[in-house]
C-alpha cells in the first residue's frame, strides 16, 4: 500500500526516526518546536535562527499518523513554544499539558496566547456552526456581524460611533488578558494600547510589529538573543477592509480601504455580503450560533452598549 509523501516543507517533521540523529539538532543549536494554529508558524519564523525550530503542522491539521513524529521530536527537544491547547484536542493527545509531559527532563516551555484583537475590525467575528465547527463561509473566513444580523432580520447600522469601536476593543483586550492569565502565557495585550492597522491584518492575523514584539518577549523568556527584524510580511494573505469610522475612532492617518484583499486580489464587501447571505440561508445554525456567541458585541454595535 502506498502512502502519500508528506509536503516538502514538513520533511524534517516527518523524517524517518531511524535517521533522526542526522535530521535534527545537527548544527549544535537547541532544538525546538512551535505548536499552535496558523499563528505558530509565523512566530517560528519571527524567532529567527538562534534556535533550530522544526516546522510543525498546525495543531488543527495534526492526524494520528503524525503522533509518532511529534512524540519523537518532543523527546529530543530543548524548547517547546506553544499556544494553549486543551487536552485531547480533536480526539488526539496534543493538549499543551500532554505535549509538555513528553519533553525530556530540562527542556523549557514558553506559552504564548492566541492573538485576537477586534478593535480595528469591530464588526468581524469568528463563528463555529454547531453542525460542523470546521465550516467557514466562502470568500473570507470571517463573519461580518452586520451581514449576520441582516440574515437574522435585525440589521445593524453600517458604521459604529467611536465609543462603540473603543468598547469592542476594550472587551477584546480584556478577553486577551484573561487568556494570558489563565494559561500563564507571555503578555501581549499591552501592544494594543494605541492600535493601528500595521498590527492586525484581520481579526486574528497579526502584522509584523506584533510578531517582532512577541518574538522578542519569547526570546527573553528563553534567555536567548533577541531575533533580528523581519524581512518579509508574515501571515499576509488576507487583509480586511480599513473602515473610515474605525480610522476616525483611533485618529489614524490611514486612507479607508472598503474591500478585502485576498491573495493579492480585491474581493468587494458586496461580493462577501452576497456570498455570506447565501451561506447563512444554507446554514441557519451559523446565524443562531453567531447571535448567541457575539450578543454583547452586537448590542454595542446596535447602540445599546456604546458609551
Amino acid at each position: 500500500m502506498q502512502h502519500e509523501a508528506p509536503p516538502d516543507h514538513l520533511a524534517r517533521f516527518h523524517d524517518d526516526p531511524d535517521h533522526a540523529d542526522d535530521a535534527v539538532g545537527r548544527d549544535g543549536r537547541p532544538l525546538g518546536l512551535v505548536v499552535g494554529n496558523c499563528q505558530a508558524e509565523s512566530l517560528r519564523i519571527a524567532l529567527g535562527d538562534e534556535l533550530d525550530l522544526v516546522r510543525t503542522p498546525p495543531v488543527h491539521e495534526l492526524t494520528r499518523s503524525d503522533l509518532p513524529h511529534l512524540t519523537r521530536l518532543l523527546g529530543r527537544a530543548d524548547v517547546l513554544v506553544t499556544q494553549p491547547v486543551r487536552d485531547d484536542y480533536r480526539d488526539l493527545p496534543v493538549g499543551t499539558r500532554q505535549l509538555e509531559a513528553l519533553l525530556r527532563p530540562g527542556a523549557r516551555t514558553v506559552r504564548v496566547p492566541v492573538i485576537r484583537f477586534a478593535g480595528l475590525h469591530p464588526h468581524h467575528a469568528i463563528v463555529r456552526p454547531p453542525s460542523d465547527t470546521s465550516l467557514v463561509p466562502p470568500l473570507v473566513a470571517y463573519h461580518d456581524l452586520r451581514v449576520l444580523s441582516e440574515a437574522a432580520g435585525h440589521p445593524l447600522p453600517p458604521t459604529a460611533p467611536a465609543a462603540a469601536v473603543r468598547e469592542i476593543a476594550r472587551e477584546s483586550l480584556e478577553q486577551l488578558r484573561r487568556r494570558e492569565a489563565a494559561h500563564g502565557t507571555v503578555v501581549v495585550h499591552d501592544l494594543f494600547t494605541h492600535p493601528d492597522f500595521a498590527q492586525m491584518r484581520t481579526l486574528n492575523h497579526p502584522g509584523n510589529p506584533v510578531w517582532e514584539a512577541l518574538a522578542a518577549r519569547v526570546a527573553d523568556a528563553l534567555g536567548i538573543a533577541a531575533p533580528p527584524p523581519l524581512t518579509r510580511p508574515l501571515l499576509a494573505s488576507v487583509h480586511a477592509p480599513r473602515e473610515a469610522h474605525v480610522i476616525e475612532a483611533w485618529g489614524l492617518a490611514d486612507e479607508p480601504r472598503p474591500d478585502w484583499v485576498v491573495d493579492g486580489r480585491t474581493v468587494t464587501t458586496g461580493q462577501v455580503r452576497e456570498a455570506h447571505l447565501d451561506f447563512y440561508a444554507r446554514h441557519p445554525d451559523a446565524v443562531a450560533a453567531g447571535l448567541e456567541r457575539h450578543a454583547g458585541a452586537i448590542a454595542v454595535l446596535a447602540g445599546a452598549g456604546a458609551r
